[in-house]
């Protein structure tokens, strides 16, 4: 639905410029500035010049389409004339008339965000033109349309001549624009000269830098990996020492030896500890850490878990409680999960003095991911200090630190496990009151969505021969969402290429051309118009089919601007499939019916 804001007729040389200055005033009642006012005045005035002289007579609607903001200024060119013949080849650029027909077509849906001519012979032309408001300007409701409306009542279309002076300022104030950004550009050619010199000789010296860190970095993997395997053969040999001397086989030990002893074995422990995680640190870090994803239920990882962690209570003052959903399955690395909860709760067990520790799992609305919390009613951790216990070897200093130690390494090394599994860590806490340590993980580990993988939407190798694999960009700053849109496109011959923003999905576009885009029109509190309109008016990108879904209920304006298709979030697994499959014309694969029984 549109609010219509003005009609102007046209049958004569000054109704020309009437609507070329009523254009003008319009655009500055909405708000757009100095420039586009120019565009949207320009455009008009060639498009209603064509109009009287082709069919000696027309009409130029102005109406505001949307109800979101930025909404858009539509505007109408209509005639009743013989049509164009070779509409296609005027707007290719390529036609070529000794009365410039086809020049005003083309300039205007240049200056204009979305353009659409419909002709025909004998049936005359309609020409719309949209113009997206600026982000500043006011929403304009049926009473502003009023006010704008009477506001160009109070201001009666001027004379041509008028006009003409309006224009002559404007063509004069252009000539200076050009004229001082020409002198700007040559200032700045000469500034590149220089900077370009001196660019060069920078990155010869980043090269240099960058090889001698390469090779830093390489060397630390390499002592870490070393060290750590050296050291676990004498850190083993203690132990089995010290606990051969407390099992009393070559005789007794005196009060004061056993006690010793025990500080032995309790030190080996902990720098037994401590190279396990500098160990599994480096192999992160060096990127051999194989993901192998298999499946499993999280009521049984609870079960196994609750088995191992309980001989760790040393207090009856002290319950640790799983609470598991039922039937909840996952397809990911159970073993780097169950690590992830067993430092959460080895944490919890060590602060926590009486309470209670409580381990669960809630899977996510829109079923992607799984959040696994483990609360405590421990210490807790002073706000001022939350940001540091995710550091290497950072401790937050508390009175149970006498009798527990840690390495100041499982909280980092969860961190950079949750992020292999395509996940993240959280922590909440009160001090005196007690943690919540969360991490959230897909429920299904995609391993092909690897770093490299995803920055390229180039076709691979499909897992299945049956299988297709056409990359849909899918632009949603949520993450559970991004997750759901790949189990809809699971096993179809489509896959996910996600991005959370709309720069990161440039990054990914000049990659590879994707076959479809799915956009979400408010991404991190931002709005996507701009982007809709620059896809649609680039040559190269404008046959690319774009899917909106969104909580925005704009379905026209959207449409307008070049949409291919509209829903409303959230939209099902059978409506997307059914979208893209129609605009990327893809017939529907066979193994169809039987995926979905297994999806079921």
């Amino acid at each position: 639905m549109s609010l219509r804001l003005l009609t102007v007729a046209i049958s004569n040389e000054v109704d020309v410029v009437g609507a070329r200055q009523r254009a003008r005033q319009i655009a500055d009642l909405c708000g757009f500035n100095a420039q586009d006012q120019v565009r949207i005045a320009t455009s008009i005035s060639e498009l209603a010049r064509n109009a009287y002289r082709y069919a000696g007579r027309g009409q130029v609607e102005f109406s505001i389409e949307g109800r979101t903001a930025p909404q858009t200024l539509l505007m109408g060119v209509r005639d009743q004339g013989p049509g164009i013949a070779d509409v296609e080849l005027v707007l290719s650029g390529r036609y070529r008339s000794s009365t410039g027909m086809g020049l005003g077509l083309l300039g205007a849906r240049k200056l204009m965000d979305a353009f659409e001519i419909q002709t025909a012979s004998g049936q005359g032309t309609t020409v719309l033109l949209r113009k997206l408001l600026p982000p500043t300007a006011r929403l304009i409701t049926p009473r502003v349309a009023g006010e704008i409306g009477a506001a160009l009542a109070a201001a009666p279309a001027g004379l041509a001549l008028f006009e003409t002076q309006q224009q002559n300022q404007e063509l004069l104030a252009t000539l200076a624009e050009l004229k001082g950004r020409q002198e700007e550009l040559l200032q700045l050619t000469r500034e590149l000269e220089d900077t370009n010199r001196g660019v060069v000789a920078l990155y010869a010296e980043l090269d240099e830098k960058a090889d001698h860190l390469r090779r830093a970095d390489e060397a630390k993997s390499r002592f870490l990996s070393n060290m750590s395997h050296e050291f676990r053969t004498p850190l083993s040999s203690i132990r089995a020492l010290a606990k051969l001397l407390l099992d009393r086989v070559d005789g007794e030990l005196s009060t004061e030896q056993e006690r010793q002893v025990r500080y032995i074995l309790d030190s080996a422990g902990a720098l037994s500890e401590l190279v396990n995680d500098l160990l599994d640190l480096a192999k992160i870090e060096a990127g051999k850490v194989e993901i192998h994803p298999s499946r499993f239920q999280v009521a049984e990882l609870f079960s196994a878990l609750r088995g191992m962690l309980r001989p760790l209570l040393v207090s009856d003052r002290l319950r640790l409680s799983f609470f598991a959903p039922e039937d909840c399955e996952m397809f990911t690395d159970e073993g780097k999960l169950s690590q992830i909860l067993r430092n959460f709760i080895s944490n919890a067990i060590k602060f926590t003095e009486q309470g209670s520790i409580t381990v669960t799992a809630e899977p996510l609305p829109h079923g992607g991911a799984v959040r696994f919390s483990v609360t405590d009613t421990g210490i807790g951790i002073p706000p001022e200090h939350i940001g540091i216990i995710f550091e290497e070897f950072s401790q937050v200093e508390n009175h149970l630190q006498r009798h527990v130690k840690g390495t100041g390494l499982g909280l980092p090394l969860c961190r950079q496990l949750a992020t292999l599994l395509g996940g993240e860590v959280t922590v909440g806490s009160r001090q005196g009151e007690g943690s919540t340590f969360s991490t959230v993980i897909p429920v299904i580990h995609d391993q092909a969505d690897g770093a490299a993988e995803r920055l390229s939407l180039a076709p691979r190798e499909p897992a299945e021969p049956a299988l297709a694999s056409l990359p849909v960009l899918v632009v949603e700053d949520r993450p559970e969402l991004r997750l759901l849109y790949q189990r809809y496109l699971h096993q179809s011959e489509f896959r996910v290429v996600p991005a959370s923003s709309v720069s990161e999905a440039e990054t990914l576009w000049r990659n590879g051309e994707p076959c479809a885009v799915v956009l979400d029109i408010l991404l991190d509190g931002k709005d996507a118009w701009h982007w809709l309109v620059q896809i649609k008016n680039d040559p190269a990108r404008c046959d690319v089919p774009v899917i909106i879904a969104s909580d925005v209920d704009d379905k026209s304006k959207a449409m307008g601007l070049g949409a291919d298709a509209y829903f409303l979030k959230p939209m099902g697994r059978d409506e997307l499939l059914a979208a893209l499959r129609s605009l990327v014309d893809m017939p529907q694969p066979r193994n169809e019916i039987a995926m979905r029984e297994v999806n079921a």
